[in-house]
């Protein structure tokens, strides 16, 4: 066997060769994470490059997932204290009676909305009346902002962002138009259907 020969000393980097070189990866290594990691993985953007590429919103849109399936897996923990035997049972019994009493949906709007579109739904109420509504959200997210306007006055229901749907009552704060306010902030077309039955007189829709 043979040994290899030791590099001649004039052959190797100095010290200062070496102090360079790693102070030129700390910068490049730097710069890739103020302009590329941060904003397409955090939404964070101080220089404005992950905006201009693109970046930030793909950032943006992992953070909302990523809270959502947060949420989800929390809303999915089981409860600590476990009902008794009857009580499921009595449980079981009035909420099948209770869908047997659902009446049918009265409406039903379905319509597709492109990146970057809004759309806005309102139905008329007077203060107290209880409309149920069933929203569905099909090949993406939207944001939405569920309000009540009317006479100067206003009232929030419920707002989301990047939500797949939503379901639930709007009780009436006052006599007025109540209803939602889409936009799509995804890249690609949504189709969005909701359903609606209770007591409400007309329906507006705007583009």
């Amino acid at each position: 066997m043979y040994n290899a020969e030791k590099p001649h000393p004039d052959e190797l980097p100095s010290t200062a060769q070496l102090i360079r070189s790693t102070v030129i990866a700390i910068v490049a290594a730097a710069i890739i994470l103020i302009t590329i990691v941060l904003p397409s993985e955090y939404g964070i953007d101080p220089t404005g490059a992950g905006k201009a590429i693109g970046l930030t919103e793909m950032g943006e849109i992992k953070q909302e997932l990523s809270k959502e399936a947060e949420a989800d897996h929390r809303s999915s923990l089981p409860d600590r204290g476990e009902p008794g035997l009857i009580s499921r049972l009595l449980g079981v019994f009035i909420g099948t009676a209770h869908a047997q009493e659902k009446e049918p949906w009265k409406d039903e709007v379905r319509f597709e909305l492109k990146p970057k579109e809004t759309h806005e739904l309102k139905v008329t109420m007077k203060e107290g009346e209880v409309t149920e509504f069933e929203m569905i959200v099909e090949g993406g997210r939207v944001n939405f902002d569920l309000h009540a306007h009317a006479g100067g006055k206003n009232a929030s229901y419920e707002k989301a962002r990047g939500s797949t749907g939503s379901k639930g009552k709007i009780v009436a704060a006052f006599d007025g138009d109540h209803g939602w306010f889409w936009r799509n902030r995804d890249r690609k077309t949504v189709t969005i259907t909701l359903r609606l039955r209770g007591a409400y007189s007309a329906s507006k829709e705007f583009k």
